[in-house]
């Protein structure tokens, strides 16, 4: 199980939209001291929870983000985890070697961290969809297994079983999309496959599409998600 590495979206992704975040860079409370950047929309209740890759910020999905749908708010916070100065959003003790216990700890940071945003800026916890990459999309995936009740839905690009859960939640109104890579170094084609089974054994509605990619994300990453946020 793998996120390795700095782990960003495709210059040819990132640079197609207008970074128009407003910052939010003082903490929410002091359990969640999140860097976050909030942007939002008034033309729809839909909030995307974007998480960035290792080595990435705050800024780093809010472009795809947008792309993928552009009436949506968006919550984006920066990894509180350094790993030789890159932002993560837990701890690994080597490549492919996930801090579990880590991991269950910020998993739980995190979703307090969504429960006290949809406060301060006035959003349905029940509206919330996880738009995760690599690193990003491995704590969203820890997110469904661990605290299902901060998430409605979620998108998760290059994206591997962060942990087998202890107990099975019940994800049967949940709905995950996974784009993978078939030529992806850094994750293993059996965590996805694996993440892929635990998922529906909890009751989650999945698609998964595999990528003619490696790690990198290209444009049928992006029209596929687009086309099952609309469906």
């Amino acid at each position: 199980m793998s996120s390795g590495g700095a782990s960003r979206p495709s210059t040819l992704l990132t640079s197609r939209v207008r970074n128009i975040a407003h910052r939010v860079s003082s903490a929410l409370s002091s359990s969640t001291p999140f860097i976050h950047n909030f942007v939002r929309s008034d033309a729809s209740d839909r909030v995307l929870l974007a998480l960035h890759g290792t080595g990435g910020d705050e800024n780093d999905l809010i472009p795809l983000a947008r792309e993928l749908d552009p009436q949506a708010s968006i919550l984006s916070p920066r990894g509180r985890v350094l790993e030789n100065g890159m932002p993560r959003f837990f701890r690994r003790f080597a490549e492919g070697v996930f801090d579990v216990e880590d991991l269950k700890f910020r998993a739980e940071e995190l979703a307090e961290f969504v429960v006290a945003s949809s406060k301060e800026y006035s959003f349905r916890v029940g509206n919330v969809t996880a738009l995760g990459y690599s690193n990003g999309a491995n704590i969203a995936a820890g997110l469904l297994l661990l605290r299902p009740d901060v998430l409605s839905r979620a998108i998760l690009f290059r994206v591997t079983l962060p942990l087998e859960p202890e107990k099975k939640p019940d994800l049967s109104r949940k709905q995950v999309f996974i784009s993978a890579g078939k030529y992806d170094q850094m994750i293993s084609r059996d965590g996805t496959v694996r993440l892929v089974e635990v998922l529906k054994e909890c009751g989650a509605k999945v698609e998964i599409r595999w990528q003619e990619s490696s790690h990198g994300l290209i444009t049928q990453d992006v029209e596929d998600a687009k086309r099952w946020l609309r469906a």
